[in-house]
């Protein structure tokens, strides 16, 4: 009788906080539901700039988050039992677990958050990271996946992405679709008008490469021994896999142009002076497929 008693005494003395914390968890979940329409409110275009379709969700997730953590603060000195030494033992030691081996995961999560608010990436973008390359499928909190050329799907650690140099070959450029380039290098006895022709023809044959806005070629360096020619084209929005298809073609019909107007492909290097300086005359400055320029 005398434990009938004191559980019946300890079940009746818990009743009242036991009431005071639910009804503050019912009061954080009305205020968690009101928040996310207030948000989805506020990401209406041309309401708040940080605001977007990208970072609504995980802008709600993180006013939920907080909201509910706020709760349980608040609600746990009513919670039975909050007093005894077993439950502040029990709280001291998920502290010290979550302390010990929470570090990268927090670090992971805030290295997500960088990108979503940063926007560094976006899903549908063909970027490269280190030695990785491929279309972003998925930004998360604690990884980011990408689809490579060859049909891989890589998973990498946000981390990882914020701490190295990434490069978003579709932020750039005119509407939808990602940029494609290539680099050779051709010795200066060919006429670099011709180069840039021909370079200009293998992007023109090459299928998916579009005209519009017109493909470009850069001298992007003078070396010692060659100048070095960077062709610089957009493609057409296509699934990841066609990407590397798309490369190996453009490889290919800058091998069949040069083959076709006799154009050794060659980085040479400098070995002692020829006996016939190496230079171009004037009359073949437009040599095939260049065309000379408009004189007026």
């Amino acid at each position: 009788m005398d434990l009938l008693d004191y559980l019946i005494s300890g079940i009746l003395h818990a009743l009242p906080g036991l009431a005071v914390a639910l009804s503050i968890f019912f009061i954080a979940r009305g205020i968690s539901a009101f928040s996310k329409r207030v948000l989805r409110r506020m990401a209406r275009p041309g309401t708040l700039k940080w605001l977007t379709t990208e970072t609504l969700q995980p802008t709600m997730r993180l006013t939920s988050l907080a909201i509910w953590l706020f709760a349980l603060v608040m609600a746990y000195p009513y919670l039975p039992g909050s007093g005894t030494d077993a439950f502040k033992g029990l709280s001291v030691l998920l502290g010290l677990m979550i302390s010990l081996g929470a570090t990268s995961v927090i670090g992971q999560g805030a290295a997500g958050l960088i990108l979503t608010y940063t926007r560094t990436l976006r899903v549908g973008e063909f970027v490269r990271v280190a030695d990785y390359e491929g279309t972003v499928t998925e930004v998360g909190m604690f990884t980011t996946t990408i689809r490579t050329g060859l049909g891989e799907v890589l998973t990498l650690p946000n981390s990882m992405i914020t701490g190295s140099v990434t490069k978003n070959y579709s932020r750039i450029v005119q509407g939808p679709g990602y940029v494609v380039d290539t680099v050779v290098t051709i010795g200066y006895d060919t006429p670099w008008r011709q180069v840039e022709a021909m370079l200009l023809e293998a992007a023109r044959r090459t299928e998916g490469v579009l005209q519009e806005p017109q493909p470009q070629v850069f001298q992007t360096a003078l070396s010692d021994f060659y100048p070095e020619y960077r062709l610089v084209a957009q493609a057409i929005p296509s699934e990841p896999r066609p990407r590397a298809l798309l490369l190996s073609l453009l490889h290919a019909n800058i091998q069949d142009v040069f083959n076709e107007f006799g154009v050794q492909i060659m980085s040479p290097h400098y070995l002692g002076d020829p006996e016939q300086p190496k230079w171009v005359p004037k009359d073949q400055w437009h040599a095939a497929p260049s065309k000379p320029e408009n004189t007026a």
